[in-house]
C-alpha cells in the first residue's frame, strides 16, 4: 500500500506530524521500533505508583497550549510548581519576583560573593526580559490566518517589531553558559550550583532563564503519558495507520520506499524522520540514488555527524515510598531541584572513564554525594497516582553515557546501579528527607543505557546534540527553523530533538508541526498539479 506521509519514530515530533497530517485528510504511516509509543514522553505503572519515564513536566513556550487547543485535545493540565533547594534551604518559584528569593538563597550561602551574586543575578533578570519577548506571544506557526486574523494584527505584528530588536542580543548570549558565567566571579562552588543541573556548555541565553520558564511548567492529570494518549487517539479518529514493533531499516529514496526489519516494503510520497538521525544516514540506500549532487549531500551529511555526540543523559531512581505526601509537601513542591551541599560538582574531579573500579567507585561516591537531583512526585499533583497514604518518587540526575557504557562492558553495571541506588538515597535521607529510608516498599533505577535501549537515541541524549560538538549539527536560529526539517533527500524531511539546538519538547512538537506542514504543501501541488 502507498501512503501519502509515512512517519519513522512515534515519539512526541513524530505523532504531532501524524497529526497534522490527518487532519488535513492525507494517509499516513506511522514506524515506531518499540512496542509503544511516546519515546521520552511516557508513564508506566508499578504496584500502584505511576511514575512518568521521561519529561517530568511540559513547559508551554507558546506552543503546546496553542497546539492543544488547534486539534482540539482533550488534556486536563495542571500548573506544575517548582522549588529549588540547597542543603536546608528551600525557595517556591512562584512569580518572576521568585529571582529576588533566590538571590538571597544564594548570599546566605556564599555571603563572600554577594556582589558578584547580585550581579549574575541582573544578567538573569535581563535574560528573562528577552524570554518574555521570545515566549511571549502563542507560536504564529499554530495560527489559522483565516480564523485567527485579529491576533495576527493585534498580537504577532507587534511582537515581530519587539522580536526583531531583541534576537540579536540572544544571539550575543549564544556563548557556554560556563564561560559567560565565569565573567561575573571565580567562586568555583558558586558557578557549580548555579550551573550543575544544566547540559555541559549550555547557552547562556537558554541556561540562564531557566526561572522564566520554569513558570511555564504544566503536568497533565494522569501523567505526562496522557499527552501521548491524546495524540495517538486524534490519530486514530483522522485514519492514521500506527505500527508499532516495526523498525526501518532501509531508505530508498528514488524508489520511495522503506523497508522495515521484517522486509516489508512501505511505498511513501512523503517521509519525516523523527527518530535519531544517525540512524537515518546509516539506511540510506546510497545505490538506490541514481542524481550524484544528492548522493554527494548525502554522503557530505552522514560523514558530518558521524562524530558527533548526544547531549547528557540522566540516572533515573524510581522510589516507592510508606509516606504521605503531605509529607513531601510541607518541604517542597511537587517538582523539586535539589542539591544535598553547597560544595559543587567540581570537587568530585573529573569523570573517570576507563580507569579501575575502585577510582571510579570513589569519583561516585562524591558525584552522587554533590550533584544536583530534579525530584518530581506525581501524587502531589494528582492523587490518583499512588495508593492513599504513600508516595512515588522520581529522583534524576544528569549522568554520562560513556562511562555508564565503560562500566557495562567491565561487568561492573549491577555493582554500579546498586551503590547509585544507595548513594542517592544517603544523599536525600541525611539532608532534605531524613524519614526517606526507612519507609522504602520498592525500588529501581534507569541509566543512560536504559535510555538509549529504550528510545535508540545516540547515547541516550535526552535533548539532541551535545552543545560541546564543533560544529552542532542543527539549525539553532529560531528565524532560520524552518531550516531544521530539510534534508538532502528530495521528499525527505526530518524533526525532533536532533533537527534544532537547543531542542527540547516544544521543539520537538514545533519540528513536528512544520514538516507536516511542509509535506501538505508538497502534496498538495502534486494534488492541483494532477488535476490539471
Amino acid at each position: 500500500m502507498k501512503y501519502d506521509a509515512i512517519i519513522v519514530g512515534g515519539g512526541v515530533a513524530g505523532l504531532t506530524a501524524a497529526a497534522y497530517l490527518g487532519k488535513s485528510g492525507f494517509s499516513t504511516l506511522i514506524c515506531e521500533k518499540e512496542k509503544t509509543c511516546g519515546g521520552l514522553v511516557s508513564t508506566f505503572e508499578r504496584d500502584g505508583f505511576f511514575y512518568d519515564g521521561g519529561i517530568r513536566a511540559m513547559e508551554n513556550s507558546g506552543v503546546v497550549f496553542p497546539m492543544v487547543r488547534q486539534l482540539g485535545l482533550d488534556i486536563d493540565f495542571i500548573k506544575n510548581h517548582i522549588s529549588i533547594g540547597i542543603e536546608d534551604q528551600v525557595i517556591r518559584i512562584e512569580s518572576e519576583g521568585s529571582v529576588e528569593e533566590y538571590q538571597s538563597l544564594l548570599v546566605k550561602l556564599y555571603p563572600e560573593s554577594r556582589d558578584e551574586i547580585n550581579e549574575i543575578i541582573a544578567q538573569i533578570q535581563r535574560i528573562m526580559h528577552y524570554m518574555d519577548v521570545q515566549y511571549g506571544i502563542d507560536n504564529p506557526i499554530f495560527l489559522d490566518m483565516k480564523k485567527d486574523r485579529e491576533y495576527l494584527v493585534k498580537a504577532i505584528l507587534p511582537w515581530v517589531v519587539k522580536y526583531a530588536l531583541t534576537a540579536p542580543r540572544i544571539t550575543a548570549l549564544n556563548v557556554p553558559v560556563e564561560n559567560f558565567m565565569q565573567r561575573f566571579t571565580r567562586n568555583q562552588s558558586l558557578l557549580d550550583i548555579i550551573m550543575q543541573h544544566f547540559f555541559h556548555m549550555t547557552p547562556a541565553f537558554f541556561a540562564l532563564s531557566y526561572l522564566k520558564l520554569f513558570l511555564e511548567y504544566h503536568y497533565p492529570r494522569g501523567g505526562t503519558g496522557k499527552f501521548i494518549e491524546k495524540l495517538l487517539s486524534y490519530i486514530e479518529s483522522q485514519h492514521g495507520t500506527i505500527k508499532t514493533g516495526t523498525e526501518i531499516i532501509a531508505i530508498e529514496p528514488d524508489q520511495h520506499t522503506a523497508v522495515d526489519a521484517q522486509g516489508r516494503s512501505y511505498e511513501y510520497g512523503r517521509l519525516i524522520w523523527a527518530a535519531d538521525l544517525k540512524s537515518l544516514y546509516g539506511h540510506i540506500q546510497l545505490d538506490d540514488i541514481r542524481d550524484v549532487r544528492t548522493k554527494s549531500a548525502v554522503i557530505e551529511r552522514r560523514d558530518l555527524i558521524a562524530d558527533k555526540t548526544g547531549n547528557d543523559s540522566v540516572l533515573t531512581l524510581y522510589l516507592a515510598l510508606d509516606l504521605d505526601k503531605s509529607y513531601f509537601a510541607g518541604i517542597a513542591s511537587e517538582h523539586f531541584f535539589y542539591t544535598p551541599v553547597r560544595t559543587g560538582l567540581t570537587a568530585a574531579g573529573p569523570i573517570p572513564v576507563n580507569e579501575d573500579w575502585e577510582t571510579i567507585r570513589n569519583w561516585l561516591e562524591k558525584f552522587f554525594a554533590l550533584t544536583t537531583y530534579e525530584i518530581s512526585i506525581p501524587v502531589m499533583r494528582d492523587d490518583a497516582l499512588a495508593p492513599p497514604g504513600k508516595t512515588g518518587l522520581i529522583i534524576s540526575t544528569l549522568f554520562d553515557y560513556q562511562i555508564t557504557q565503560y562500566i557495562e562492558e567491565q561487568g561492573w553495571y549491577k555493582t554500579f546501579t546498586t551503590l547509585a541506588e544507595t548513594c542517592i538515597i544517603d544523599a536525600l535521607s541525611t539532608s532534605i528527607y531524613p524519614k526517606m529510608r526507612k519507609t522504602i516498599l520498592h525500588q529501581f533505577i534507569s541509566s543512560p543505557l536504559t535510555i538509549a535501549k529504550i528510545t535508540g537515541s545516540t547515547e541516550g541524549a535526552i535533548t539532541g546534540w551535545a552543545f560541546s560538538n564543533d560544529p552542532i549539527p542543527a539549525e539553532s536560529r529560531i528565524p532560520k527553523i524552518l531550516n531544521a526539517i530539510k534534508t538532502p533527500l528530495p521528499g525527505v524531511y526530518q524533526a525532533g530533538q536532533w533537527t534544532y539546538s537547543p531542542s527540547g519538547f516544544p521543539i520537538s512538537i514545533m519540528t513536528g508541526k512544520l514538516a507536516a506542514d511542509q509535506v501538505i504543501k508538497d502534496l498538495s501541488k502534486n494534488l492541483k498539479g494532477r488535476k490539471k
